[in-house]
């Protein structure tokens, strides 16, 4: 059986790489790292429920109420009542929130068309669905194997 170990460590450099990179970029913005992704996850547009960020993030649900809490009182977020829901709430980007949030990301988003655009002229856009599909087999494998979820 073939240990895939080289290209496992291949695989996890790149994504510690991937993941320095963003801490440097939410740095220069002069923000708090998980700030940058709340901001990133509420910049498309949709409205999103904290437990959908802490599942799809794998945020601390903590962190993304302090995170929260601090930007509704900046004016940069609201929060709406989810129909049917007693206690989820949306969390949506204010008018404020949304320039904030293209000031901060503006950089960012530069930077990953470019690297999309590189990227994409030597690989098939394939290669998108199958870092999804790792991470499904590997969260999946891991949360077998122990007795914590990651969420």
């Amino acid at each position: 059986m073939h240990s895939y170990r080289g290209e496992i460590r291949r695989l996890i450099t790149a994504v510690n790489v991937l993941d320095g990179i963003y801490y440097r970029m939410a740095r220069q913005s002069g923000l708090p790292e998980n700030a940058l992704a709340l901001l990133y996850a509420l910049d498309d547009g949709e409205a999103h429920t904290q437990k959908q960020i802490v599942e799809e993030w794998l945020i601390p649900k903590t962190t993304i109420n302090t995170i929260v809490k601090e930007y509704e009182a900046l004016g940069y977020i609201t929060l709406r009542a989810v129909p049917g829901s007693r206690h989820e709430r949306q969390i949506c980007l204010t008018e404020q929130g949304k320039r904030y949030a293209g000031e901060r990301l503006a950089p960012l988003y530069a930077a990953e068309a470019e690297a999309m655009a590189d990227t994409l002229r030597q690989y098939p856009s394939e290669f998108i669905s199958a870092m999804e599909a790792f991470c499904i087999h590997l969260k999946k494998g891991f949360e077998e194997r122990t007795e914590n979820t990651i969420a």
